[in-house]
Order: C-alpha cells, then sequence, then structure tokens
C-alpha cells in the first residue's frame, strides 16, 4: 500500500464516521496525506486528519480520533491504529500491504514518482546564462546541474516547462571580447579591461583560419570580424561544453535578436501605457520605486543608449507573450541586487511579481585540490571552468556534488572525496546500490530465481524489520519528489537517496539474503524479496535520473 493508498482509506474512513454520526461532510477535505512518524516505534504512518478536523465540526479531537482509529481498524491492510497526543493517529500496516508497494514500484518503473501536482503550470526555466565571452565557469556549472535537475523534477510533477539559456551577445562586455580577439591575433597584450586566458589566443586563430581575409582589414574592420565570429565560436563551445555534461536548453535566446525585432521600444511602449515611465535629464526611466525597488531605473540613457536593465524588460516580456505564466531565473551570488529591480519590473508591466516572476540566486562553488581552493584554469586563466571541473572529477560526481547542496549554501568540492571509491564518497555510496541491485538481479537468474508474475508475489512474507524500513524509504520517494520540485530545491533528492533509500538498502542486503545458499531450494521468500531489490533499483534508478546522473550496473 502506497502512501497515497493509505491516504484514501483515511478519508473513506473519515467519510464513514461522519455518516455514523450525522456530521457536516462538507468539512471534509477533498484529501488528506499520512507522514513517516519520527519515531519508528510509533508506527508505519501517522495522521493528523482527527486534530484539523475537531474544531470545525465541534467533536473533542481524541474523541473524533477514537472514532477514526475503530473504523480504520477494520479497513484491509491495516493491522493496528494508535491514538496519541491530543489527537494522532498512529498506523501500523500488516506485513502484506506494506509489501505490496514493491510489486507497485516494480511495475510503475520510471513512471513511479511522477504525479501531475503541478499540471498546468507553464514555466519558463532560465539558468546558466553565461556571457559568451569565456568558457562556462564553476558558478555557471552549478546552475547547469541544478536547473537541469530541477527541469526533470518539474516535468516530473506535471508541469509544462521551458528551459532556456539567454546570450548576452550585445554590449559593452563583447566589444571587450572583439578587442581582446583582436589584440591577441595581433600578438599584444590585452587590453586593460578585455579578457585573458589562452583560449583568447585560440579562438583568435581559428578566426583567422576561419576568415584569412581579416589579416588585410583595418583595425575596425577586423574589430568586427572578429566580433561576429568570436562569439559564434564562443557559442558553439559553450553549448557543447554543456551538452558533454548533460545538459540542453529547449531555447538558446540572443539578446541582440531583441534589438533588432524593436522589443526593447515594445517593451518601453507597454511600460508607458502602464504609466510608470518619466523623462528627467534627457534620459528615460522606469518608476521601480513604486514597488519597492531602492531606486528608479535608466532604461534608455540621455545619448539614446539602452541600458542592459532595458534589455531585461524586453527579454521579461517576451517570455511573458509566449505564454509562460511562471518566469523562474536562476542567478549568481552577485546578483541579489536584482531582485528588487525586477520584482518591481514585473509589477510595472501589470503581473503579480510573486506569482509571475520567481529568482533563485545560488551561492559559490570552491574546487579544492589538498584542502587548497583552486584558483587558476588551465586555459581560461583566472577561473575555473566546467572543463577543469569534469576533468578533476567526472560528469556523474560534478553533477551530484552540486545538486547535493542547497542552491543558496556556499560549497566546497573536495576532488580527493569526490574521487574515492569508498562509502564516504556519496555520489559513489548511491550509484553503489544501483549497481549492487542490477548485480543481484543478475546472480538471480543464473541460479534460477526469477521474481515471477505479480500473481505469484507473496508480499506477506516481507515482515522482517529491515524489509519494512526499506519498503518504508521507497514509499517517502513521491513526496520527496514533489516536494523538491514545488520548493525548487533538488537537493532533497540526492539526500532522500543517500540518507534513505541507500542506508535503509544496505541494512536490508545485509540482514535478509536475496538470493539462495549453495543447493538451498528457491522459495517465495527469495522472490519476494527479488521483488524488493528491484523496486529499490527502480527508485535509485529513478532519482538519479532525475539529478542527470546514471545508474550504472556494474561498478
Amino acid at each position: 500500500m502506497t502512501p497515497a493508498e493509505l491516504a484514501s482509506v483515511v478519508l473513506a474512513a473519515a467519510h464513514a464516521v461522519f455518516e455514523q454520526r450525522g456530521l457536516d461532510r462538507a468539512a471534509l477535505p477533498a484529501s488528506t496525506v499520512v507522514e513517516r512518524p519520527r519515531n519508528p516505534e510509533h508506527g508505519d504512518y501517522a495522521s493528523t486528519l482527527a486534530l484539523q478536523l475537531s474544531k470545525k465540526v465541534g467533536v473533542p479531537p481524541r474523541e473524533l480520533a477514537a472514532a477514526l482509529a475503530d473504523e480504520l481498524g477494520r479497513a484491509s491492510g491495516v493491522k493496528s491504529v494508535e491514538i496519541a497526543g491530543p489527537g494522532f493517529l498512529n498506523i501500523r500496516l500488516d506485513a502484506a500491504a506494506a509489501g505490496q508497494l514493491a510489486r507497485v514500484i516494480v511495475e510503475a518503473g520510471a513512471e513511479y514518482g511522477r504525479s501531475d501536482r503541478l499540471a498546468g503550470e507553464k514555466i519558463n526555466l532560465e539558468f546558466v546564462s553565461a556571457n559568451p565571452t569565456g568558457p562556462v565557469h564553476i558558478g555557471g556549472v552549478r546552475w547547469a546541474a541544478v536547473g537541469d535537475a530541477l527541469s526533470r523534477l518539474l516535468r516530473a510533477t506535471g508541469a509544462d516547462v521551458g528551459t532556456e539559456y539567454y546570450f548576452n551577445d550585445a554590449g559593452s562586455q563583447i566589444d571587450r571580447f572583439a578587442r581582446s580577439l583582436l589584440a591577441a591575433a595581433k600578438g599584444e597584450p590585452a587590453p586593460e579591461d578585455g579578457y585573458g586566458g589562452a583560449y583568447i589566443a585560440e579562438i583568435a586563430t581559428e578566426v583567422q583560419s576561419r576568415r584569412p581575409e581579416v589579416r588585410t582589414l583595418d583595425d575596425d574592420a577586423a574589430q568586427e570580424v572578429f566580433r561576429v565570429e568570436g562569439v559564434a565560436l564562443m557559442f558553439d563551445e559553450i553549448r557543447s561544453s554543456l551538452r558533454d555534461f548533460g545538459v540542453e536548453f529547449d531555447t538558446y535566446f540572443n539578446e541582440k535578436d531583441l534589438h533588432d525585432r524593436g522589443e526593447l521600444d515594445l517593451a518601453l511602449n507597454r511600460l508607458r501605457q502602464q504609466g510608470h515611465l518619466y523623462e528627467s535629464e534627457g534620459a528615460t526611466w522606469l518608476r521601480t520605486t513604486d514597488f519597492g525597488d531602492d531606486k528608479d531605473r535608466v532604461l534608455r540613457k540621455s545619448n539614446g543608449e539602452w541600458t542592459y536593465f532595458a534589455a531585461d524588460c524586453a527579454y521579461y516580456l517576451d517570455k511573458r507573450e509566449r505564454g509562460f505564466e511562471r518566469v523562474v531565473i536562476m542567478l549568481g551570488a552577485d546578483h541579489h541586487g536584482y531582485i528588487g529591480r525586477m520584482k518591481a519590473m514585473a509589477a510595472c508591466f501589470g503581473d503579480d511579481p510573486e506569482r509571475n516572476l520567481e529568482i533563485l540566486i545560488g551561492q559559490l562553488v570552491n574546487l579544492l585540490r589538498d584542502g587548497a581552493p583552486m584558483r587558476m584554469s588551465k586555459r581560461a586563466g583566472t577561473v575555473i571552468t566546467l572543463e577543469d571541473l569534469v576533468e578533476a572529477i567526472g560528469v556523474d560526481a560534478s553533477r551530484y556534488a552540486l545538486a547535493r547542496y542547497s542552491s543558496d549554501s556556499p560549497i566546497d568540492i573536495d576532488i580527493e572525496l569526490w574521487t574515492r571509491a569508498t562509502r564516504d564518497n556519496p555520489v559513489y555510496y548511491v550509484q553503489y546500490v544501483a549497481a549492487r541491485t542490477a548485480g543481484v538481479a543478475r546472480n538471480a537468474a543464473e541460479v534460477g530465481l526469477v521474481p515471477g508474475d505479480g500473481d505469484a508475489f507473496r508480499p506477506e512474507l516481507l515482515d522482517h524489520e529491515k524489509e519494512n524500513e526499506l519498503l518504508k524509504a521507497l514509499a517517502e520517494f513521491p513526496a520527496v519528489v514533489a516536494t523538491a520540485a514545488e520548493l525548487r530545491e533538488p537537493h532533497r533528492v540526492a539526500r532522500y537517496l543517500e540518507e534513505s533509500v541507500a542506508a535503509s538498502y544496505h541494512r536490508f542486503y545485509d540482514n535478509c539474503r536475496v538470493l539462495p545458499l549453495g543447493d538451498e531450494e528457491v522459495t517465495d521468500l527469495h522472490r519476494a524479496r527479488l521483488w524488493l531489490n528491484n523496486a529499490t533499483r527502480t527508485v535509485i534508478a529513478n532519482g538519479l535520473h532525475l539529478l542527470g546522473v546514471s545508474a550504472p550496473e556494474r561498478m
């Protein structure tokens, strides 16, 4: 019996009690939940339904709890119900009802854990969005791992998600990039405000290979060639690096397109219609202080140039015009000051900034070697890049390490720890369970132990304490996925896989033998435990998939 099925049983019992007592059934909720008690000795599940309904119907909570317990005690699959405290219900399932979950999970396969919790929500999720002036640095890599995991979680809970990468290919940073390429091509040092690193020389060489005529052009014309070709090459490299990291975007959006299509003027006119623009000192301002910003923001300078914030406004409007009801943007730690102005901007467009715009801020990442932070990349010169991280610990460990922590916490990634083939390496610990469960299934087939069809499954035989513990851990998965999606916290999935599933499986494996010994005859208990083993493999694989990490069959 899954937690959702038990919740339905509890609600059905409440309907019966209300009918027996002539209570107003309008007070009953459409659904309820059951939870794991903190102390396993208190039962398999707990419900607070009696406490929730007591005031509504004027019945003391313990009296209502007693009636619910009596009704629940007669339900199929419920072994016992105890009343605790002011009216908590502690519920124990019989072994058959608890064990049946293994069959549910195996038969659901990749669908186990998915739900329609966020069905109907259309979400635009923008993450990474590194400037095309250099390789993706380690801060951007964090958003690549977390953002991709979040997109998978949102889709697994029914949301309609569009992932997006915003290329800032217009503005002064692109001019500095082009000047840096031109300087490298001429064998000169980078401009004072330019970009350094071996990658600049590499790109400059590639541009000259593609466009040899650039050597004959004057500086202004050559710089334009380096701008166009260099940005294109950097785009390609960034996309390729992310693809190798397992991250693909539905849309790659160029800032330059906003300018070329006149969308900044469109946004300006929309904001003027809303009554939030004014002119001062020859510039056009957006009155964001009306909505809590610390100061008003310039959209167009007195010399006619657009500001970066004007492009932000146009880009937000573009997303909303494409039908996205919620715009989620992931930004680095140095962008915390953007939250107020962006929320105010959404309000200026007439949106609800709490409903339509969500901004997530990620903290810094340090890569440690021998306990000391690595500061310099071999290629980028000034920052640690995606390639540096992957070269150091691999894709799976990188993605798991970056998604394992709350994004608002700084991370230190110790190379020695994350490359260690021991249980203190979190990704190894979880992937080892994936491999072990697959190995058990292979070895079972070799000795003629097969799970058989569902009708032959004897769930009531799974009555060992460690079997029950593992079943309860597996039952939590759908709720963990839903909560992680709603709170935008993929790290909950990683911690659940480690602390709940992997830990419980190791204890189960040590105490409950799945395979027959020697010439021992294959029994229904062996088959039942094989179902539980395979159910664990399903949950581990599904959870790792949500994090973009592989579930190996061998290690």
